[in-house]
């Protein structure tokens, strides 16, 4: 891939979302701008509430309603056609504000019963958490201090018929709450449809495994990317490349198939691009393979199966 440039440098063009941001994953939605492959450019992103919970009397229950985790998209990358994959580096990720906000949301969250795991007991009291960043650390009232850890909770392409819910974690990448989604690694995503439509929104100041309570450290941003495609490669589920580390990302529900699913791309990887044979590259995962959980709070679950490049032939 092309080197990228500095942040603040002219050759990084800057985009914005011009009108609404939109709430789905969708192949219908004219694109807001195009980019060519090893081009690199800066977008800026909102907070998953859209701005809305700023002061502590906007409880979750009051000022969210149904349209949540807004992208800025789609990007219509040049040359992208089905059956290619896209290559999407992320350079640099800066918040634009110093505040970061978290909440518990009615029936909403890891701990609590919500639409899809049904139970018979009120919601958990609303509250609202304003962290303060400053010197590259959160305070939250001085009594958690949470280091400046950021990635992009939500990047993916346009599924090729449905239009998904931007909430929606699926084989398009969407609502993942990865943290390898971060500064100096690579996110390749399906091309579903001619253009790919990328979609990004949902950075995270920070997040625990899980994202326990269903709302990480919410934060807008700019985040620099580069684009760049693999013609002719076709990959099912995204997987995501580290200086040291390949990641694979299955999302469903429930969480042992988004473990399989994991496991089976990352055999997969090894086995088309590093010529492992399928049940070695089985038997290596089950002794140095690695596992984590990025949500377990959307509509599919996330988790991310690993393997450490050293390990590679």
């Amino acid at each position: 891939m092309a080197p990228a440039a500095t942040p603040n440098s002219p050759e990084i063009r800057e985009i914005r979302q011009e009108g609404p941001h939109h709430f789905v994953f969708s192949p219908y939605i004219e694109p807001q701008a195009t980019v060519v492959p090893g081009e690199t450019v800066a977008i800026y992103t909102e907070d998953a509430f859209g701005g809305r919970i700023s002061e502590p009397e906007h409880l979750p229950s009051k000022v969210l309603g149904t349209q949540l985790n807004p992208q800025t998209g789609p990007i219509f990358v040049e040359g992208a056609e089905p059956g290619d994959t896209l290559a999407v580096k992320i350079e640099e990720l800066e918040p634009t504000r110093d505040w970061a906000v978290s909440a518990f949301v009615p029936f909403f969250g890891g701990l609590t019963g919500t639409d899809a795991t049904r139970l018979l007991h009120e919601p958990l009291p609303e509250r609202i958490y304003f962290y303060q960043l400053a010197d590259g650390v959160f305070n939250y009232e001085d009594r958690f201090r949470i280091p400046w850890r950021p990635f992009l909770g939500t990047m993916g392409t346009a599924p090729e018929i449905e239009a998904l819910s931007a909430l929606t974690p699926h084989r398009h990448g969407g609502n993942m709450d990865v943290r390898d989604t971060c500064p100096g690694n690579t996110l390749y995503l399906p091309v579903n449809v001619e253009g790919a439509l990328f979609y990004t929104g949902d950075m995270h100041g920070a997040q625990g495994d899980g994202e326990v309570c269903g709302v990480a450290l919410e934060i807008s941003g700019r985040a620099v990317l580069s684009f760049d495609l693999i013609k002719g490669k076709a990959i099912e589920w995204p997987r995501i490349e580290s200086p040291d580390k390949l990641m694979a990302v299955g999302s469903a529900r429930p969480m042992e198939d988004a473990a399989r699913i994991a496991y089976v791309e990352l055999v997969r990887w090894l086995a088309d691009d590093y010529d492992f044979d399928p049940l070695d590259a089985y038997q290596l995962l089950t002794q140095a393979g690695s596992l984590y959980v990025g949500n377990m709070v959307d509509p599919n679950y996330s988790l991310v199966a690993g393997l450490q490049k050293s390990h590679l032939p």
